[in-house]
């Protein structure tokens, strides 16, 4: 593994790890409200979109970042969808 590919795994890591603390928040509270629906449904298909490229690229980095991003993001987006707001 060259340094390129490490700086891409170690980049990808970080943006994806910041995704953890709101969806542990979002879990623990039960809610989404703050969370805009539209900003998380362009997300995750621009994410998405990042995963078929690294795939179709053979890009490790990509691949294993926008995977565990998508996985994250999905799941803010289904608490955004399912949790019940009080409004």
């Amino acid at each position: 593994m060259g340094n390129t590919q490490i700086v891409g795994l170690v980049a990808g890591a970080c943006t994806t790890i910041a995704f953890l603390p709101q969806v542990i928040k979002t879990w623990k509270t039960k809610t989404a409200k703050d969370l805009s629906l539209g900003m998380f449904s362009f997300f995750c298909f621009g994410v998405l979109l990042w995963l078929i490229y690294g795939i179709m690229m053979r890009d490790i980095p990509v691949i294993v970042a926008n995977l565990f991003t998508l996985i994250l993001a999905s799941t803010l987006l289904y608490f955004k969808l399912s949790f019940k707001e009080n409004t």
